[in-house]
């Protein structure tokens, strides 16, 4: 049974001054909107039809203002949701989204501040989901927090992913390396460079059992499982 639901979560203090993804959690949603159109949403549209059937328990990390939550309940309607969320403003705009869209599916979400270290070691779901997060974690950092979130996975579950595909070369790597200088510049974000993410998984003993790319190939979707062999 998973713990107790609608734990509260610390907010940024009155007169505090927003740092990190805080800063732009205003016009996040806009930008997203203006450069990649209905891209990314589609892609993690794509990855939440490998969400399990029937009421599933649910690790949403950094899920932003909360969309994603919006449409996993709509998905799977007796889900129980932890949305984990890093900038208190995003946690705060994904519980005023949901209270205004879905009051009744309340006590199916904790909404709690941190990071995949903020886990216990005791939590487990059923899908983890990880959309357009685990790009901003640099390579040193990557295999640790992969290796919390894989523990936290249950035996059979699906690690739902999406987010940009590396590129070396053209209008992608242009892209990729506009993107990172923009967040350095505006939220202090450390990491220079896309992660290895699909090398990294399949070391968990993962593997991709439906893929789908989308704006041009720039973004992708992907729906992990276990390898059996």
């Amino acid at each position: 049974m998973p713990a107790p639901l609608a734990a509260p979560f610390s907010p940024l203090a009155a007169g505090a001054r927003p740092t990190g993804f805080d800063r732009v959690a205003w016009c996040y949603d806009v930008l997203a909107g203006l450069v990649f159109g209905p891209a990314q949403r589609r892609a993690q549209e794509a990855a939440l039809a490998g969400m399990p059937a029937g009421a599933p328990h649910v690790l949403i990390l950094g899920g932003g203002t909360g969309w994603v939550l919006l449409e996993v309940l709509r998905c799977r309607p007796q889900a129980t949701v932890l949305y984990l969320e890093a900038s208190p403003k995003m946690l705060a705009r994904a519980r005023t989204r949901l209270a205004r869209a879905c009051p009744t599916a309340t006590a199916q979400v904790e909404f709690r501040h941190g990071t995949q270290a903020a886990l216990t070691p005791t939590e487990q779901f059923d899908s983890v989901v990880t959309f357009f997060v685990l790009d901003c974690l640099a390579q040193p950092e990557l295999a640790g927090a992969l290796a919390q979130l894989r523990r936290a996975l249950r035996p059979g579950g699906t690690w739902l992913l999406a987010d940009f595909r590396p590129a070396r070369r053209g209008w992608r790597r242009a892209l990729l390396t506009l993107m990172y200088t923009f967040f350095r510049l505006t939220t202090g974000l450390r990491t220079t460079e896309l992660p290895a993410l699909r090398p990294a998984l399949a070391s968990l003993g993962l593997q991709a059992v439906n893929h789908g790319t989308f704006f041009g190939g720039a973004i992708e979707a992907v729906v992990f499982s276990e390898n059996p062999g």
